[in-house]
């Protein structure tokens, strides 16, 4: 029986925070807070009416964590919005060390965390194909041997030679996934990078990945909140919750665990700062900060209620059309339906609103679901730009207990939608 061959290993890790420092947010944000503290600008990242950041609070955001990964795994990591996932991965990557604890990599890593990390917006993107390879120690001849297939896969060979601060978020997330799946690297951690793109290319990269772990025996690290990429691509799944692993194991086991912690966990007032999706454009023109569900003191609804939310958002320059989209998305992860704001609204540079939102939940059955908010801008050719998205921004249940169903809903053979019942409006003979 051959050893087995641990590629990652974590041993009691904690890491802590301090608010308003280096290191307390996104990668991105870290960024542009040095960047505007050596120029002596405002931090770009304070609230608006916040003077100064809150330094000295301070919040663990892993407690204690400890795990092994072998050589091929494929190893899914879940948890509700604040459980310590992109942490994690920061911590896996090295972008941020450790508080407590110590961290073991066995071979080279290619990470994907966030669009706009990993590449240089100036440079083109065969330039930036070359600088990622150079990073994994590879020479540039070796580079030169895998640069058709990364080329190719990407979808983005009629721009290759443009400068990627040029590109669409998808052609951005889908150059950088080829990058890392195809250079030599022993370690692949993603950090949901399928958020974006058609549905044919988020396959490809569902398969490319399996094979990269199981012909290529590469050891893989995936977040995402899309149950059913979880289920296609791993073949064993961490949960984690408040900073802490609560359970690694079989996926579908790690899935009901997770649904039944997110609905426990779910709230009427959520904090939407920080939890901005990675697919999204660097520069933020808008965002949201404040969900709070109205009239209700736990996230519960009965059939055919109305779904009503106050929706804080705060705009950093001037946006003409901006909408809303709220899609619901069931415990598994697919979408199941969605409620688009058909009136435009305005905002000028540096103010907030709050838009108190309804959407009719007519047709939902009973159980358990999630919600994508997006925040988007249409322009005057009729194409639209995310300005922001969270997922999942909150959760809800739906309960029936009005008019119960004389017969219980087969959630797995009928669906997620009750259209109004069938009628039979006449008999005849049949002679």
């Amino acid at each position: 029986m051959a050893e087995k061959q641990i590629m990652v290993k974590i041993d009691h890790v904690s890491k802590e925070y301090r608010l308003g420092a280096i290191g307390g947010t996104t990668l991105r944000e870290d960024l542009e807070r040095f960047h505007a503290k050596i120029r002596k600008k405002e931090d770009p990242t304070l609230k608006i009416g916040q003077k100064t950041p809150e330094y000295g609070k301070r919040f663990m955001a892993l407690k204690d964590i400890s795990f092994e990964v072998e050589k091929g795994e494929a190893v899914g990591i879940i948890g509700h919005n604040g459980a310590g996932k992109s942490t994690l991965l920061k911590l896996l990557s090295r972008v941020t060390a450790p508080t407590k604890g110590s961290i073991g990599m066995n071979g080279r890593v290619a990470s994907m965390l966030e669009v706009g990390t990993g590449f240089h917006p100036e440079l083109t993107g065969r330039e930036n194909i070359y600088m990622n390879g150079a990073i994994l120690g590879m020479s540039r001849a070796e580079i030169g041997e895998k640069l058709d297939q990364i080329i190719a896969f990407s979808e983005c060979g009629e721009f290759i030679d443009t400068p990627v601060k040029r590109y669409s978020s998808g052609m951005y997330v889908k150059l950088a996934f080829s990058v890392a799946a195809h250079l030599d690297s022993e370690i692949m951690i993603m950090d949901e990078v399928l958020a974006v793109g058609d549905m044919k290319f988020q396959q490809k990269c569902l398969r490319r990945m399996g094979k990269a772990a199981n012909s290529e025996e590469k050891t893989i690290l995936y977040v995402s909140h899309n149950m059913n990429t979880i289920r296609q691509l791993c073949n064993r799944c961490l949960v984690l919750d408040h900073g802490g692993l609560i359970f690694d194991g079989g996926v579908e086991r790690a899935i009901d665990l997770y649904m039944d912690t997110a609905v426990k966990n779910g709230s009427v007032d959520i904090d939407l700062k920080n939890k901005r999706m990675a697919h999204l454009p660097p520069v933020i023109k808008a965002k949201m900060t404040h969900v709070h569900l109205v009239d209700k003191q736990v996230p519960v609804y009965e059939f055919e209620e109305k779904l009503k939310f106050d929706l804080s958002v705060e705009a950093k320059t001037n946006i003409s059309n901006l909408s809303v989209r709220a899609e619901i998305r069931s415990a598994d992860g697919g979408s199941v339906a969605a409620g688009i704001l058909q009136e435009f609204t305005s905002f000028f540079a540096g103010r907030s609103k709050i838009l108190e939102m309804e959407l009719l939940l007519r047709g939902l059955v009973p159980g358990k679901y999630f919600v994508l908010l997006v925040i988007y801008n249409v322009n005057e050719m009729g194409t639209y730009d995310d300005l922001d998205a969270v997922f999942p921004a909150f959760t809800f249940e739906i309960q029936d207990s009005k008019h119960a169903l004389k017969i219980n809903w087969n959630v797995n053979a009928w669906g997620k939608i009750r259209l109004d019942d069938l009628k039979c409006v006449g008999e005849r003979d049949d002679s």
